[in-house]
């Protein structure tokens, strides 16, 4: 399996020791690759940063891939149920996953639009750094529960 997280923003230091270690996890399942977009200034007022990182996301764009806006409004799984729906994507012939999230500000609705499905983390507002975070230790999750392997964290 094919992972592109298209993100806004670098991990500050605290976060980059979670990811590197979901990271490590994920290396004998996933070829994952991570293409991130400058965050713009709250400043300037969250529609603008919205819109102006939502164009970056678009432009990271990789084609032939089922594409995923991580955001508040999706649709929420179960992790078990998040394995089941990603499995049934690769029997439906996809081997290449684009995960997008969006800064502070949350993801522009052209970003949403132009995604394949919308997903929930929770109902709950993490970090946009968080997010990043959580959405590789579940994707690393569905890949053992699909594999009827243990997880232990």
């Amino acid at each position: 399996m094919r992972a592109s997280i298209l993100c806004i923003g670098r991990l500050t230091r605290e976060y980059q020791q979670v990811w590197l270690h979901y990271e490590g996890l994920t290396r004998p399942y996933l070829d994952l690759e991570v293409f991130e977009a400058p965050e713009i200034p709250l400043a300037q007022g969250e529609q603008r940063a919205r819109a102006k990182e939502g164009a970056a996301l678009l432009g990271l764009w990789r084609k032939n891939a089922f594409t995923v806006a991580v955001d508040g409004r999706g649709r929420e799984f179960t992790s078990e149920e998040w394995s089941v729906f990603l499995a049934d994507k690769k029997l439906a012939g996809y081997s290449h996953f684009q995960f997008v999230l969006g800064g502070a500000a949350g993801l522009d609705e052209s970003v949403i639009e132009a995604a394949d499905m919308s997903w929930s983390l929770s109902r709950l507002t993490f970090p946009h750094q968080l997010a990043r975070c959580i959405v590789l230790e579940q994707v690393y999750r569905a890949l053992r529960i699909e594999r009827h392997e243990p997880y232990h964290h």
